[in-house]
Order: structure tokens, then C-alpha cells, then sequence
């Protein structure tokens, strides 16, 4: 049976359409429609129920060595107050899921996952935790609120005094006191745009979002729901598990390079990285040269041979052009080559353009 964010009833009374998405009952888009909702997050703010995401904690005198162990990024060096993105490999070196962490103390992180792949992950993290950390899944005690837009700022501002909102991107910080309740706030988000991600205890997300939308009224803000999520974070490249990513496909064949440290000594399927050689495939984004739309999971030609498939498609609303992005093999990657992608039977020709198609310091 689907489950319910602590907000479902804010989204029924808000006028969302609700379709059930990674176990859980969630608003696909508002009266408004999943465009308004897109360039309102581009042009002004969006507010977002991401109550769904999967939380862990990780504690104790081994947590940094567990996360090390675990994770294919490091976070030796990383700061108090910092956020840091990371893939979680299986042995093979595919990709259990991608995550966020957080550090709040030397023996305190804070890490988020998918919703679809909470208990999954979980699993394996109880199968490859050190000695010496405790984990526990709190996912259901928590709320989590999204603003993301460039008037986010002027939002949270009158609800927080300057000292309270983090300023740089991938920063938290962990105490803060919105509207008389107890938050987390971080400078994150999953849509292209600055923004902040919230967490308060589930019994306050109603009143959160109430708070929120009053305070975001006088700049335009408006509720989005899953549409506009996904097709602002296809705009802004953004991989999604499932999609650009599974327990196949390796981070360094979907591009995520950045966030793998191979000079760690080790971590979970640094071995089987390193025994796959250079990646054969490759993500890249794709621009629609005749008319169509293209979406996930279709095949991608150049005469005839198939080298690859679309991981996510659509047409993007802010840079109104019709793009996806594909995992194909690296000798066709060239920017601007041209290829033939079969949309329901009929061979649609696109071109190779950079990611992102969309990018705020442009």
C-alpha cells in the first residue's frame, strides 16, 4: 500500500493531481500545471514536498571510516557544516544509489537517499557498517521542504535572521528555529537553481509549508509537484537513479567521475572499477534535430548500428528545445554528431550537445 508524506492533505487541499511514485502518494502537479511550475522555480520560487527522501544517520568514533568504506567519494577533509555528494557502488561496481552526506560532528553524519531505494540501501549499509558506528534509518519521523528559485533567498530571509542561512552551495547548518519550530537547513537542491532543502520533524510539516507559502507569497512562490522536479532536473543534467544510473551501469560510465576518489586506499567496488578499464559508454545530452520528443529507454543509431539508449527525455520549458540525455558508446561522443533515435518506430535525428542544456551562472 502507498504511503503518505506527512503533507498529503496540504497537497489535496492545494488542488494536487496525486499518483503514487516510489511507494508513496505525492502530487505529480498543481492546478497550475507542470510548466507554470517549472518557470516559476527558473524565474522565481518553487516550493517542493521531498518528505519522500530516505534519511540515515551514521554516529560513533568509526562513522568517517564507515562512510570511507562505503562510499566511493572521500570525506577525510570535509568540514562541519558541509555537504558532499557520493555514489554507494555494490561489488561489481555498479551503483547501489546516489546520496547526499552531511556532516554535523567528527562522530556525527547525516545522509540522504532515494525514496525508491531507503530500504535497500539500509540493507546494505547494516551489511558493510564498521564496528564502532551506529545507523539508523529516520526517514519516517522527518519533513523535508524544498525552495528552489532565485527568490528563495528573499523567502527564507524573512523567517530567519542572516546567521541562520547558509550561503554556500553544499553547506548546512544544523539547529535553526523557523516560525517556533526546530529545523535543519541546507543550500541544496535537485532543480539547477540556488535554493534550500528543510527538515523539521514530520508532525510540523503542515505548519512548515504554511509558513512558507505565506511567507513566499509576495515573490511569486507556488507549490510544484513531481513534473516540474523532474524536468527542472533534466534541464540542469542532473542524473537520476533508475535512469542515467542502476546496479549495472558504474559511475564512471555515467559521468560522475567527480565524485569517485579512486586514490582512496579502498571502498566498495573500487576493484571491479578499476577491473572494468576505461569506460566503453558514456552520458551525454542530446538535442532534437527534427520535430519529436524523445523520452527514456529508447534506442540510439548512427547507420544502422545501435550505439546506445536515452536514460531521460523531454522538452524543457525554460530553454524551449527538446533534449535528453543518453548513455552511448565514446567513439560517437563528439560534440554535435549527429545520431538517429527510434521514437515509437521511427528514427528521429538528434545532434550531441554539452551538459548541462541549463545552467544558472550562464
Amino acid at each position: 500500500m502507498d504511503l503518505k508524506t506527512p503533507l498529503y492533505d496540504i497537497h489535496v487541499e492545494e488542488g494536487g493531481k496525486i499518483v503514487p511514485f516510489a511507494g508513496y502518494l505525492l502530487p505529480v502537479q498543481y492546478k497550475t500545471g507542470v510548466i507554470k511550475e517549472h518557470m516559476a522555480v527558473r524565474e522565481a520560487c518553487g516550493l517542493f514536498d521531498v518528505s519522500h527522501m530516505g534519511e540515515v544517520t551514521f554516529k560513533g568514533e568509526t562513522a568517517l571510516a564507515s562512510l570511507n568504506h562505503m562510499l566511493t567519494n572521500d570525506f577525510t577533509n570535509m568540514n562541519i557544516g558541509r555537504v558532499r555528494y557520493s555514489v554507494m557502488c555494490n561489488e561489481n561496481g555498479g551503483c547501489v544509489d546516489d546520496l547526499i552526506v552531511y556532516k554535523f560532528a567528527e562522530d556525527y553524519y547525516f545522509v540522504v537517499v532515494n525514496a525508491a531505494n531507503r530500504h535497500k540501501d539500509f540493507a546494505f549499509m547494516k551489511e558493510h557498517v564498521l564496528p564502532g558506528t551506529e545507523i539508523e534509518d529516520i526517514s519516517d519521523t522527518l519533513a523535508q521542504l524544498a525552495l528552489q528559485g532565485p527568490k528563495a533567498y528573499d523567502i527564507i530571509s524573512k523567517l530567519l535572521p542572516d546567521e541562520c542561512i547558509p550561503k554556500k552551495n553544499y553547506t548546512a547548518i544544523e539547529k535553526v528555529v523557523i516560525n517556533g519550530m526546530d529545523c535543519m537547513i541546507s543550500f541544496t537542491g535537485y532543480t539547477g537553481e540556488a535554493g534550500y532543502e528543510i527538515y523539521t520533524a514530520a508532525e510540523n510539516g503542515e505548519k512548515l509549508w504554511r509558513t512558507l507559502r505565506e511567507a513566499g507569497e509576495e515573490f511569486g512562490l507556488i507549490p510544484c509537484g513531481l513534473g516540474a522536479r523532474d524536468t527542472l532536473r533534466l534541464e540542469a543534467a542532473m542524473p537520476l537513479y533508475g535512469h542515467e544510473m542502476d546496479d549495472v551501469i558504474s559511475p564512471l560510465e555515467t559521468g560522475l567521475n567527480f565524485a569517485v576518489k579512486m586514490n582512496k586506499e579502498d571502498f566498495v567496488g573500487k576493484e571491479a572499477l578499476v577491473n572494468r578499464g576505461e569506460p566503453k559508454i558514456t552520458r551525454v545530452g542530446l538535442e532534437v534535430v527534427d520535430r519529436g520528443i524523445l523520452r527514456e529507454h529508447q534506442d540510439i543509431y548512427v547507420n544502422d548500428q545501435k550505439i546506445g539508449h536515452t536514460t531521460s527525455g523531454t522538452h524543457c520549458p525554460y530553454i524551449k528545445k527538446a533534449v535528453a540525455m543518453a548513455l552511448i558508446d565514446k567513439e560517437y561522443s563528439a560534440l554535435d554528431t549527429i545520431v538517429e533515435v527510434d521514437v515509437r518506430g521511427k528514427r528521429i535525428k538528434a545532434k550531441v550537445i554539452p551538459l548541462p542544456f541549463y545552467s544558472r551562472k550562464k
